[in-house]
């Protein structure tokens, strides 16, 4: 699918006709969910500053993918010493909540994952973010890639052939397509540094480019079906969501980058709430995947 794609079309109305909609998006749960003025774009959902793991113990309901991208416990954010016991407990609740979950870190951090893989998941691929335009001041080999851990559910979807470019879509048209080709397992996109990015530039010490997220929406949803991302710095996966017309729950831990979050995907986020039901936050969403 194309970065062009359309979004709901419940939501592509006037700012009059998105003010009823919001209205109606909350109906049902408590007096006073808003902290400010009406979302302007109900595909896209801002929770309070929370803990990630409190976060995904929060989630009634199942959404088809999860983004986990924490801090890599090297470089900015620090470090803690039970950082592996604790993602661990954060790709498992992940998986609890989630048909496909992308874990992001050092390749030689988040191997450590591939011993503790939740029960009933598998590993679906290796992902590699590949950049060459690191400023890294490092004497040695200057680091230029990511990795991105694909886990997912036995048997659940995947679906190659929103990659597929407009010649191969017109032989699947005609039955003349032999085989699926899938997207290759390393993405290529600049980091955004100096004057390469700065149309999306935040203030984010560690933003990804929108370029380095879609391609995993687009592999594992639907155009209409919900991502989580509950650590979600600037709000990148929002942005990749609402360019795809998939639906978007975001939370960070960060007062700062929550508020960063608000400002570039023009969202007020929701009150503190004790639990959220996906239904609830979404009650127009109509999931296609099977």
């Amino acid at each position: 699918m194309s970065r062009s794609a359309k979004k709901p079309t419940k939501y592509r109305e006037s700012h009059a006709d998105a003010e009823h909609m919001v209205s109606e998006l909350f109906q049902g749960l408590e007096t006073g969910l808003l902290e400010a003025s009406a979302p302007t774009s109900a595909s896209v959902v801002i929770l309070p500053p929370h803990d990630v793991l409190r976060t995904l113990e929060r989630v009634r309901g199942q959404v088809a993918a999860t983004i986990l991208d924490p801090w890599y416990n090297k470089g900015i954010g620090g470090t803690r010493s039970d950082y592996h016991d604790w993602l661990s407990q954060v790709l498992d609740a992940a998986c609890g909540v989630s048909s496909h979950v992308f874990l992001w870190g050092f390749p030689e951090i988040v191997a450590k994952c591939l011993d503790y893989v939740p029960p009933g998941c598998e590993l679906v691929a290796w992902l590699t973010w590949y950049y060459k335009n690191c400023p890294s001041v490092i004497r040695g080999w200057r680091s230029a890639q990511l990795a991105c851990l694909h886990f997912a559910h036995r048997g659940v979807r995947i679906y190659p052939e929103h990659f597929l470019n407009g010649a191969q879509l017109e032989k699947q048209r005609e039955g003349k397509l032999r085989y699926m080709p899938g997207p290759p397992s390393v993405i290529e996109a600049p980091l955004i540094v100096g004057f390469v990015g700065r149309s999306e530039k935040t203030g984010h010490p560690a933003q990804k480019p929108v370029a380095a997220i879609e391609p995993l929406i687009k592999m594992t949803t639907q155009p209409g079906d919900i991502v989580l991302d509950p650590m979600c710095g600037s709000g990148t996966t929002g942005v990749a969501a609402r360019n795809l017309g998939r639906y978007a729950i975001l939370c960070d831990i960060s007062e700062e980058y929550t508020r960063m979050a608000e400002e570039r995907l023009g969202v007020r986020r929701v009150g503190s709430l004790p639990e959220f039901h996906i239904s609830e936050l979404f009650p127009e969403h109509v999931s296609v995947t099977s």
